[in-house]
């Protein structure tokens, strides 16, 4: 089932997500349906909270980058396959030198900007049968990694641009708070009386 995308605004978006335990209710049932949302509406990485769910979980698959032709064939293979659930995770250390990309999130449609992140990580985090792993990314993969990990922390990437910027962006986050904006996928807007589906 397709849930909506919890737009900006949403108190759930600023809020630091709650871990969970193997006897989560329905945990299956969440992920089936927030990956089949993700696809929905085009996305790479969702987390719990952009579906309302304060829970430390966050699904990624970067296979829509690996049709970039800017990747070396090895990154392009990387990129295809990698799909993952990461729950109750917990980024142990980020390295290296910051990097700019343009990011967006289908919490914040229609806006993109320059976040700098650093290319390298260590996670621990269990998979959907509450194994535990230690991995080390970097790259775009670490990338999607860090914007997925930041919801779950209650952190959105407009948080990490420049006062400027933010002073920029806040005409355009105050209209998707309200509706104002238009989006092909199926979105929950905070601050509209009659909500939208």
């Amino acid at each position: 089932m397709i849930l909506p995308i919890v737009a900006y605004g949403d108190p759930v978006l600023k809020k630091r997500a709650s871990e969970i335990s193997k006897d989560y209710p329905n945990l299956k049932e969440t992920l089936a349906n927030m990956y089949e949302s993700m696809y929905g509406a085009y996305g790479v990485g969702l987390a719990a909270p952009q579906v309302g769910l304060s829970i430390r979980l966050f699904l990624v698959d970067t296979s829509p980058f690996s049709e970039d032709d800017s990747y070396t064939a090895k990154e392009q293979a990387e990129l295809k396959a990698f799909k993952k659930t990461f729950i109750n995770a917990k980024i142990l250390e980020e390295s290296g030198e910051e990097w700019g990309f343009n990011e967006g999130c289908l919490s914040i449609p229609n806006v993109r900007e320059d976040v700098f992140r650093k290319p390298k990580i260590k996670i621990e985090y269990q998979d959907e049968d509450f194994n535990t792993h230690v991995e080390e990314y970097q790259g775009l993969i670490a990338r999607v990694i860090q914007h997925e990990y930041d919801h779950i922390e209650g952190i959105l990437f407009t948080d990490k641009v420049s006062s400027l910027k933010k002073r920029l962006l806040k005409g355009k986050l105050n209209n998707i708070s309200k509706g104002k904006t238009s989006v092909d996928y199926r979105m929950r807007f905070p601050n509209v009386s009659k909500k939208r589906s």
